[in-house]
């Protein structure tokens, strides 16, 4: 009886993955090279899959490694994936190299989030953008996506406030059915006011090749692309859920601007 019960939680669970991936029984199967008549079953619970084919449809499906904990739970298998503090001695490999990207990446903004978008460091650079944001914004622990759109943070001096808002917020929106942690900033963010119109849809204008972030620095404005940098092949859930942001001028006024700004 409690197998049965198991093999249905779990199997619910990969389910609600594939549709979630919008994958049908047959792709997801030939995947992972399994028949699709065999992932019925495990999915109905008429079966119960291994612990390897738990991890491998898992690995097919991209699911966020803190959430692969829960389907071994669910198929009766012990975790395996930890989740290190930042604080542990064995993070030091991982802080050093943080440090080298973000120090590396001066005299342009750069920081790195955890899952929760928390701030977990920033270069030099950084206080480029938290210029005139509330002191109380930049208390420990920084939320970034807050810091970025509250009225007190950086929101004021964005352009672009409407279309980097849209940008943020739909980021934020996809990760909240993943997990549901997220949820309660969501909330919070998306009444936040905005006297910008928010786009639905990210169309590109002629010559366009990404949403910049325009700020209003010393009455100048300044235009910023980001890049997004995650670790490869993590197999601690804090690792992989660390982000680093770099932004870099998308035009060369920018660019002779920040570096002449000569920030310490």
């Amino acid at each position: 009886m409690s197998e049965q019960r198991t093999g249905s939680e779990v199997g619910a669970l990969l389910r609600g993955w594939r549709e979630r991936r919008r994958l049908s029984q047959v792709d997801l199967a030939n995947q992972a090279g399994v028949s699709s008549r065999h992932l019925s079953f495990l999915e109905t619970g008429r079966a119960m899959p291994s612990r390897a084919m738990v991890l491998r449809l898992a690995e097919q499906l991209e699911v966020p490694m803190r959430d692969r904990n829960p389907l071994l739970l669910a198929a009766g298998y012990a975790p395996v994936y930890e989740e290190k503090p930042l604080a542990d001695p064995t993070m030091g490999p991982v802080l050093d190299a943080i440090g080298q990207v973000l120090s590396g990446h001066d005299p342009y903004p750069a920081l790195v989030v955890d899952g929760e978008w928390n701030l977990v460091d920033t270069n030099r650079s950084f206080a480029l953008f938290t210029e005139g944001a509330a002191p109380e914004l930049l208390e420990p622990p920084v939320n970034a996506l807050r810091l970025v759109l509250h009225p007190k943070g950086m929101a004021p001096g964005i352009v672009n406030l409407g279309a980097w808002r849209a940008k943020l917020l739909g980021r934020l929106r996809r990760r909240v059915s993943a997990d549901p942690r997220l949820r309660p900033l969501y909330e919070e963010l998306v009444e936040y006011p905005c006297d910008q119109e928010e786009p639905e849809l990210d169309v590109p204008g002629l010559g366009d090749i990404c949403t910049p972030l325009q700020l209003l620095r010393e009455g100048r404005q300044l235009s910023f692309f980001g890049t997004l940098a995650t670790f490869g092949a993590p197999r601690d859930i804090t690792v992989s859920e660390l982000t680093i942001e770099s932004f870099f001028p998308a035009d060369e006024a920018t660019a002779e601007a920040v570096r002449g700004l000569g920030r310490p």
